[in-house]
């Protein structure tokens, strides 16, 4: 067993045009006066990273990932959720969607695509030159407007849907196999990958490969009455990466799953700061250290009631507390009484 890294913070939700939070050294340093050892960073965002010259540049990367350090925080994981919900768009959703891309790619859907999968790579190529081993993506959706059968979902649109999703994704994954950087797709409703079924569906079709790995955030299955405990028993063995955020499902006789077009402060299912939802952390950590996690515990914070400074200050001490040390000795083996098989033969009445 190995002690889960951490608290780390995703900068996505921090980074603005305010001080602290619109440069690269002043981010870092709050974030590390907050508690933090570590800071998961948004590729897309240009006020952090400059992405094509990390991608260009070995010595950049050096430099950029020093900075942070010499400010008191390491590097966990680069993300591309942004990036990566560009890959697959169903066009429903693309005037949503164009305000992700560079304006001169608004409306170009294809070329938009294009893009994103260079930006998907370009991270990738980055994370390898920071010695990084995982990084946070989304999947993209093409069939999320059909979630929910009615009318009646016409035969193979789906599994035409998730073909079309693997194809898009395979040389993606296999660039990420020549980084030696895992994918961890955040399983989140409005992705095609938003439970186990969906994921699995996906996984086939890409040849299991190794790089489609899992980001387990608890929160996304609170809000959709999944078990997310049972999720950790389940893929193990393909997650790689944790956001600790919490959530509170909180069903009526008015709202449920879906939400009823409510603002989040008027939802059933509501994102809410470390420590004042349902998530069992406790439960949570033990699950990650006994499968013997090797990644870190991030906060994402997400919260409909509580100031983000006071969610990141907090959300720091947090996962800080609820870390476990893991130990390196059995509680009993104190009374451990030394045997041999010849031993071991005689107590179970064998001859020696």
């Amino acid at each position: 067993m190995r002690t889960i890294k951490g608290p780390g913070l995703f900068l996505a939700q921090f980074a603005g045009e305010a001080a602290p939070f619109n440069t690269w050294a002043e981010i870092t340093r709050w974030a590390a006066d907050c508690g933090y050892q570590g800071v998961q960073v948004p590729t897309l965002d240009a006020r952090l990273i400059d992405l094509d010259a990390a991608a260009a540049s070995k010595g950049y990367c050096e430099d950029w990932a020093g900075q942070a350090l010499a400010n008191g925080v390491a590097i966990t994981e680069l993300s591309t959720h942004l990036q990566g919900q560009l890959v697959a768009v169903h066009p429903a959703y693309d005037a949503m969607f164009d305000g992700f891309a560079p304006e001169a790619l608004r409306g170009k859907p294809a070329e938009r695509q294009l893009w994103a999968v260079d930006q998907v790579k370009k991270s990738l190529t980055v994370s390898s030159h920071l010695g990084l081993t995982a990084m946070a993506s989304f999947s993209g959706a093409l069939a999320w407007p059909f979630v929910y059968p009615w009318p009646q979902r016409p035969a193979g649109l789906i599994e035409e849907a998730f073909d079309e999703l693997a194809r898009r994704w395979r040389p993606i994954l296999d660039h990420a196999e020549a980084c030696g950087v895992d994918i961890c797709y955040e399983i989140h409703p409005g992705e095609d990958l938003h439970d186990g079924d969906s994921y699995e569906m996906f996984l086939d079709r890409v040849g299991n490969h190794a790089r489609a790995c899992m980001l387990y955030d608890p929160s996304h299955y609170v809000l959709q009455a999944l078990d997310y405990l049972d999720n950790l028993d389940i893929y193990a063995s393909r997650i790689r990466m944790f956001h600790a955020k919490d959530a509170e499902f909180n069903p009526t006789g008015r709202k449920g799953v879906y939400g009823g077009y409510q603002s989040w402060l008027n939802r059933a299912g509501r994102f809410r700061s470390l420590g004042d939802g349902q998530v069992d952390f406790a439960a949570v950590f033990s699950k990650l250290a006994a499968m013997d996690f090797a990644g870190w515990a991030v906060v994402e914070w997400e919260c409909c009631l509580k100031h983000p400074e006071d969610g990141a200050r907090e959300g720091a001490a947090f996962v800080k507390d609820h870390i476990i040390r893991v130990t390196d000795r059995a509680f009993d083996d104190f009374a451990a009484s030394g045997a041999d098989r010849a031993a071991n033969r005689r107590l179970l009445g064998l001859e020696a």
